[in-house]
């Protein structure tokens, strides 16, 4: 029997102010208030309460059959408890169902995992960690890097602290004639991996309200029927939980598709399965190298890192922000790790994308700028003035 796979990626990030110096102190210095609390409200309303609802009554109707994963941000929870808790309700009652795995991943959705220091990475890991135990009150034990931003290197460190199994991109030039649809080792580690189907997480997730699509309209039966021609043990199908209601509206008849999707599922005799029952009902057919120097993830055409730093700006921000680290911490100062940490979330580079066409069109989307040239300049400039504030909280501390 293929076990079907579904995990769910949840995030909102603290969103920059427009920034200009002015009385302002603290955290709200930085980000904007406003447009958080807006945003939030909004896909909360069109995405997640609807969403929640609705996959808490597939869980009752089918009798705990039914059955994903999650991975949802610190910073999204934190908005949560800011802004929504009914939204954080629901995600309590997912937790007590028994249905629904929660995952670890970095609490800020941030790329310490490039970082070559690994000590942000694994105390950020940790942090989340803490917080899905004492909000949800379920302790993960699979891993999902930022973006699925993945390498052996990544794989080890998360081994290392203790995860049964972590989630990756299933990249056509690392598989070759292998099927992403098997449970795989990772290289260096054993760690198992699991890898994500994207031709069929992407039918749903982005072109199934496209009327250009050769296939369009796609029905909970049509789909159905290509997972049940699958060969291998499993159908990892990943996916961004903003799909529903968001990226597609409801008026695509998006739930009226995931309401019709678990019968349609279990009816060709496959099973829905968490990443923690695959990974111990399916031994690993192999091990998956992606060589200690690359790096893979799921984002644009390349499924590389080139959607955060794959310009000059997106690299000498991040370098920035890297490098104030160790500065920031000396302080000491909640306040201003808290600052810092937010500052290395994903989203405020992948603003910074120059890319064209289709890649471009997604980064555009998802940014609050005009261009990735005033994403650029308002983050360094928000980093120049913390900077600033930083070195001289130190020198107060120096007696200087």
């Amino acid at each position: 029997m293929t076990s079907v796979c579904p995990y769910f990626q949840i995030h909102q990030p603290y969103r920059l102010r427009w920034f200009w110096p002015d009385d302002t102190s603290g955290f709200y210095r930085y980000f904007d208030y406003a447009a958080n609390k807006e945003i939030f409200e909004k896909v909360a309303d069109k995405c997640y309460r609807p969403t929640n609802n609705l996959l808490l009554e597939l869980i009752d109707e089918y009798d705990k059959d039914f059955k994903f994963s999650i991975s949802v941000t610190g910073t999204l929870l934190n908005q949560c408890e800011h802004w929504g808790n009914d939204v954080l309700d629901t995600f309590k009652q997912m937790a007590d169902s028994g249905c629904v795995e929660f995952l670890d991943e970095t609490n800020y959705h941030s790329l310490a995992g490039l970082f070559e220091d690994r000590s942000e990475f694994i105390e950020e890991i940790k942090e989340h960690h803490n917080v899905i135990k004492d909000l949800l009150g379920v302790k993960p034990k699979v891993f999902r890097n930022t973006e699925l931003i993945y390498n052996n290197n990544i794989a080890k460190t998360v081994s290392d602290l203790g995860y049964n199994a972590i989630l990756a991109e299933g990249v056509d030039n690392l598989l070759g004639w292998r099927s992403p649809d098997y449970v795989y080792r990772a290289e260096g580690s054993g760690l198992p991996l699991l890898l994500r189907n994207y031709p069929l997480s992407d039918d749903i997730g982005y072109r199934f309200s496209a009327r250009w699509w050769g296939e369009y309209p796609l029905t909970a039966d049509k789909w159905a029927s290509w997972a049940s021609d699958v060969e291998g043990d499993i159908l990892n199908i990943f996916m961004d939980y903003e799909t529903f209601g968001e990226h597609q509206w409801e008026e695509t008849g998006i739930f009226d598709f995931i309401r019709a999707l678990p019968g349609e599922v279990l009816n060709r005799g496959l099973a829905f399965n968490t990443p923690s029952e695959v990974v111990d009902m399916y031994p690993p057919v192999g091990n998956i190298d992606v060589g200690d120097f690359s790096t893979i993830s799921w984002a644009d055409m390349e499924r590389d890192t080139s959607a955060w730093v794959g310009n000059d700006m997106q690299r000498r921000c991040l370098e920035e922000i890297k490098h104030l680290g160790p500065y920031v911490k000396k302080t000491e100062d909640d306040e201003l790790i808290q600052i810092w940490k937010h500052m290395l979330t994903s989203d405020h580079f992948h603003y910074m994308c120059t890319k064209w066409m289709g890649d471009g069109d997604v980064h555009a989307y998802f940014s609050v700028y005009s261009s990735p040239f005033d994403a650029a300049i308002n983050y360094m400039a928000v980093v120049m003035d913390f900077k600033a504030e930083v070195f001289k909280r130190l020198n107060g501390l120096s007696g200087e």
